[in-house]
């Protein structure tokens, strides 16, 4: 099977740049004409930029055609956009903020993930964003016994606290993979990780091997990077590796990308053989291989650790570059991550952390240490408690979302649901005014496919998921009852819609 290219800027990276815009009171066209106003003034639309026809946009927001042409011509007697017969409607050319308050084209993420962060609470159920809420009490006892480094520490470590780097270390040589400090390098979360691999091995133009769908983190970098995803098919046996060996022979891609272990967003498991075949493909070509291992401490079935090795404890994948963090199984406000590659790599790439930050902070590191020797308990009790919220949202949705096909997960923290019918990116939006985010598929797929598909994470309070899909539940019969794309009555109110009016 051979990839698909990744397709340009969509209706649904427009989509996903308009946040939560329907949020709050007034009629839909004035809350969209809003948040546009705010896009184009800030420099995330710039001028001359096209926007999408008013019913490509009227169908992926789900409200009316009349909305989006309301809006527009808001918009237009403004000034802030022109609308010409043949040409379209485009952002006006006047620059309406001053030059140092606006922001280049790149610099504007359009992943809902991040948005929704940067948006202030207002009631929504963030299914969109999926990390644990709130620090165990292990992290303030882990920080009050923090012993601050005596004189003649400056606090600078690029490539991490040595305490952490052996710590680190020594976590995988006990599940299989010798690894000495030298190998490993302290990041400010796995962001920082695999953003640092992508500004040393992708320049612009360069091919990046990712699975479709995956994390939207990743994407994001590698666009940044002006680097081209090659997406290659991933499912619940992980990626399609017959494939991936094909792309790593025919465009030798400047690195791949994949999460071997409960993969982000299917949950999906990459068997050893596979793995090791993949492994192999890649070190015959040329290819740095980047396992993402973030969730990969997250089993289900309740397996103690030291589990599974590491993908690259696996014959003929000794130089597979992995990474890690304290995310999910700790909490995400706790910024720690690591990646663990050949010795070289990590003094190449400390010295370009040295250039960003001069190391990541060294009392976070510092309580990590303590962390990392009690990470068992802790991680025993997350996988509990991630087994019953699994299992409860599953049981909900099959309960009040029959039609919807919501496979269970191995391992992880999300399920990947299927639509019947309609577009993910459209039924989303109905969901947001209902008062719950999802990802839609589309923005996770760089394919530009898994239209009909949802990313749902488990972490939430038992009250709050259950919760959660009664919004849905209300969302899905606005969305489809009179119509298959939910059109019909896309414009009414939540409380309209719920009273059958």
């Amino acid at each position: 099977m051979t990839p698909t290219p990744a397709p340009r800027a969509s209706v649904a990276s427009l989509v996903a740049r308009l946040g939560r815009w329907s949020a709050g009171r007034g009629p839909l066209y004035l809350l969209l004409a809003a948040r546009f106003r705010q896009l184009i003034d800030e420099g995330v639309l710039r001028p001359g930029a096209a926007l999408p026809p008013d019913r490509a946009l009227a169908a992926a927001l789900a409200v009316g055609r009349t909305t989006v042409v309301a809006a527009y011509e808001a918009l237009r007697q403004e000034g802030r956009i022109v609308r010409r017969q043949g040409s379209g409607t485009r952002v006006a050319d006047v620059a309406l903020a001053p030059p140092d308050e606006r922001l280049a084209a790149g610099d504007a993420t359009s992943n809902p993930l991040f948005l929704h962060l940067l948006e202030p609470p207002d009631g929504v159920i963030l299914l969109s964003c999926a990390s644990p809420e709130g620090a165990p009490p292990e992290v303030a006892r882990a920080y009050a016994g923090v012993a601050f480094p005596a004189e003649g520490d400056l606090g600078y470590h690029p490539a991490g606290h040595p305490a952490l780097r052996a710590a680190l270390a020594d976590r995988f040589t006990a599940r299989g993979l010798t690894t000495a400090p030298e190998q490993i390098l302290v990041t400010t979360g796995a962001q920082q990780a695999l953003a640092l691999l992508t500004r040393h091995l992708v320049a612009p133009g360069d091919p990046v091997l990712v699975e479709a769908p995956t994390y939207p983190g990743a994407l994001d970098l590698f666009r940044e990077a002006a680097g081209v995803p090659l997406p290659v098919p991933t499912g619940p046996d992980g990626v399609d590796v017959d494939t991936a060996v094909r792309v790593l022979a025919a465009h030798r891609p400047a690195f791949a990308y994949v999460i071997s272990r409960f993969q982000n967003p299917t949950g999906g498991v990459l068997p050893p053989l596979p793995a090791r075949r993949l492994a192999e493909a890649a070190r015959a070509h040329g290819v740095p291989l980047v396992d993402d291992e973030v969730l990969a401490e997250l089993p289900l079935d309740g397996s103690g650790f030291p589990g599974p090795p590491p993908l690259a404890a696996l014959d003929g994948a000794a130089d597979v570059i992995t990474l890690g963090s304290l995310s999910k199984v700790v909490w995400g406000g706790l910024r720690i991550g690591w990646l663990r590659g050949p010795a070289p790599l990590v003094a190449r790439l400390a010295r370009l952390k040295a250039v960003h930050d001069l190391g990541t902070d060294v009392p976070a590191q510092l309580a990590a240490v303590t962390l990392v020797a009690g990470l068992d308990a802790l991680r025993a009790r997350r996988v509990r408690e991630l087994r019953a919220r699994h299992d409860l949202l599953r049981a909900e949705l099959a309960r009040s979302l029959p039609s919807w096909h919501c496979p269970p997960v191995r391992g992880g923290q999300t399920l990947w649901a299927r639509l019947p019918l309609g577009d993910a990116v459209s039924f989303a939006q109905v969901a947001l005014r209902h008062g719950v985010a999802v990802l839609p598929g589309a923005v996770v797929d760089p394919t530009g496919a898994s239209t009909r598909c949802l990313r749902l994470h488990f972490l939430s309070s038992p009250a709050e998921l259950t919760e959660a899909v009664r919004r849905l539940t209300a969302a899905w019969r606005a969305y489809s009852v009179e119509s298959p794309h939910g059109l019909d009555r896309a414009d009414r109110t939540p409380e309209a819609v719920d009273a059958g009016g």
